[in-house]
């Protein structure tokens, strides 16, 4: 059984990273599954793209940004009602 620390992580048990082939470093997913939480590693669930879709992806992108008008403003750029400071704070023992 795996037990969550405090920096709420996990420690992935050796059976399961020989047989699934993760290493240090490798990302895996967690993806919720009802009452479950499964484990995929990302290789498994990531499409190789090939050079030329990265390169439409990215100018695709790179128009859509060009577009826009700059600086963009959002409803959230009203008072919040808190500060950063504030924000930083909570939770924290006094």
């Amino acid at each position: 059984m795996t037990r969550v620390t405090g920096k709420f992580q996990i420690t992935l048990p050796k059976r399961l990273v020989d047989t699934y082939g993760i290493r240090v470093g490798d990302e895996v997913e967690l993806v919720a599954a009802g009452d479950s939480i499964v484990i995929v590693p990302a290789r498994s669930c990531r499409q190789e793209l090939s050079t030329e879709e990265q390169l439409r992806l990215f100018d695709a992108t790179s128009q859509w940004l060009e577009s826009r008008e700059w600086p963009v403003t959002y409803a959230s750029d009203e008072p919040r009602g808190w500060t950063r400071e504030e924000l930083y704070e909570r939770g924290r023992p006094r």
